[in-house]
């Protein structure tokens, strides 16, 4: 089969290699769309927990083509995704719920071959069916799921201010999410006049035009704001962003900064202003949320989605994933 593996960092191929076959409680899927995510990127820069060389490829929809001997309660012909995020489920971390948090944690297009491919396999314990849901919108589960998860840490409550750094496809996920949990204010930065048009157009109340180093706007909320959200993944966008909450607020770090890079903040405002501090990782056990959220069309995906790309023209998605102007969330057309 067709595949996109990264053999090192800053090189991948397109390679053929063989189908894999399910094991006695794994589904083989046939993958109809694929979205390329920041975390693919680090991947392919070798800036993440990656196994080389690795087809990559986390966020994705299907078709379920095999299923293993011991396999209950899937079809071959069901659609479906699959939370990537693969625990033991007998750690510490498990026990407790802990599920992102796996000291075992395997996950699809990470540490096994995932995928841009035409086929991946997964347990039948990750998979989830996607009802009448287009493939294209499927494949925006797994980033949502991301969303919900933070949600669940930080609890939004009814009435809160939001500001939200970052009008793209994750930035605009949170902005939906926050609204729908009762946030009455949910404001977007971005330096990037026509995502903040989308963001908009997706319920923010308000926009700012806002510089890349995170400097403040005259137009901001002077008391600050309940919750500020770094959808960004910039390091001087995350310090701006303790000058900018209220007193008892909450700073969600939500954007990946890079590993090697250190912020700063000063801890006596943290201790003054009673500020929480949280961290959200990847997805726990939130993708029947993130289904049950777009299905109903409490957050709208399909308006994030700006180009598709079939398998063979990686190359020029991944360019476009990098440094395209107008991009969004690029998806890999695999059907």
């Amino acid at each position: 089969m067709n595949a996109i593996q990264i053999t090192k960092p800053g090189h991948f191929i397109l390679a053929d290699i063989p189908i894999p076959e399910p094991g006695p409680n794994e589904v083989q899927i046939r993958v109809a769309s694929a979205g390329i995510c920041g975390t693919d990127l680090h991947i392919f820069h070798g800036e993440y927990e990656a196994t080389y060389p690795i087809v990559p490829g986390h966020e994705f929809s299907g078709t379920i083509t095999q299923v293993g001997s011991q396999v209950k309660y899937f079809s071959v012909g069901d659609r479906v995704t699959a939370d990537p995020n693969i625990p033991c489920y007998r750690c510490s971390a498990c026990k407790r719920g802990f599920m992102n948090q796996c000291e075992n944690l395997q996950a699809v297009g990470v540490t096994q071959n995932g995928a841009f491919a035409s086929y991946v396999v997964v347990p039948e314990g990750v998979v989830f069916p996607i009802g009448d849901l287009s493939f294209e919108d499927a494949a925006m589960i797994e980033p949502l799921a991301c969303v919900a998860w933070g949600l669940k840490r930080v609890s939004v409550q009814p009435g809160d201010s939001v500001l939200i750094f970052g009008a793209g496809p994750m930035g605009c996920l949170v902005a939906q999410a926050v609204r729908s949990a009762g946030a009455s204010q949910v404001t977007v930065a971005d330096q990037v006049s026509w995502r903040l048009d989308v963001a908009r157009d997706l319920g923010a109340t308000q926009t700012f035009l806002n510089p890349i180093s995170g400097a403040t706007d005259p137009g901001f909320m002077m008391d600050g704001y309940d919750i500020v959200v770094d959808a960004t993944g910039i390091k001087q966008v995350l310090e701006s962003a303790f000058h900018l909450v209220k007193p008892r607020g909450k700073v969600w770090v939500f954007g990946v900064v890079p590993p090697a890079e250190m912020a700063s903040f000063n801890p006596y405002e943290v201790f003054r202003k009673d500020l929480s501090i949280i961290g959200s990782f990847a997805v726990n056990q939130t993708f029947h949320e993130a289904i049950q959220m777009i299905q109903s069309g409490t957050v709208k995906v399909a308006p994030l989605i700006s180009h598709k790309f079939p398998l063979a023209e990686f190359a020029h998605a991944l360019e476009v994933a990098q440094s395209a102007p107008n991009r969004m969330k690029i998806q890999l057309a695999l059907e």
